[in-house]
């Protein structure tokens, strides 16, 4: 397998809304493996088809980053979404940046698998992020486009470390008292 080249914000082709694929062939199956490559070299966790500028409807997943726990999803179909949560979004292609979303809780989704055969799945938490991020994607949405917030990886790590030393030194008060 070969890893591709990741387009950078605000190339124009991370605007478009994808194609669905007609057939999951073996052409279908070596994109798949080169972004999954790709997805590993760039230290992603998630990657969809058009950020290496194949549109298609296609998303690579491997939360755990262990190769053990992959998620393939073409075609995804959103059929719910439930609740609501702030996620601190990064992605392959908005390097040294941070964006500050409302995400679903929890997702149900209609995907077909690297076989072909179409599944609905459940996420919820961390992993429904995940997908509505890559899922935006396949519709031309990249997060800066919709972010309440956008901070540099730097501030986003200096806001962390002004909030992780508040809650510190309020612990240490309450067990002063």
């Amino acid at each position: 397998m070969t890893a591709l080249n990741v387009l950078i914000y605000p190339e124009e082709h991370l605007k478009v809304v994808c194609d669905p694929v007609v057939e999951v062939n073996n052409n279908t199956r070596k994109i798949i493996g080169n972004m999954f490559d790709t997805m590993y070299q760039e230290e992603g966790i998630g990657l969809a088809a058009p950020q290496v500028d194949i549109l298609q409807r296609i998303i690579t997943i491997d939360i755990e980053g262990d190769k053990q726990n992959q998620l393939v999803l073409i075609n995804p179909e959103i059929l719910e979404k439930d609740g609501e949560q702030d996620s601190a979004e990064g992605c392959l292609s908005v390097p040294g940046y941070i964006g500050m979303l409302k995400r679903p809780e929890r997702v149900k989704l209609r995907a077909m698998n690297l076989d072909g055969a179409t599944n609905e799945y459940e996420f919820s938490g961390f992993a429904a992020t995940c997908i509505m991020h890559e899922n935006d994607h396949l519709n031309g949405v990249v997060y800066p486009d919709i972010a309440e917030e956008v901070y540099t990886t730097e501030q986003y790590n200096e806001m962390m470390a002004e909030i992780a030393e508040e809650s510190e030194n309020k612990n240490k008060e309450k067990e002063d008292k």
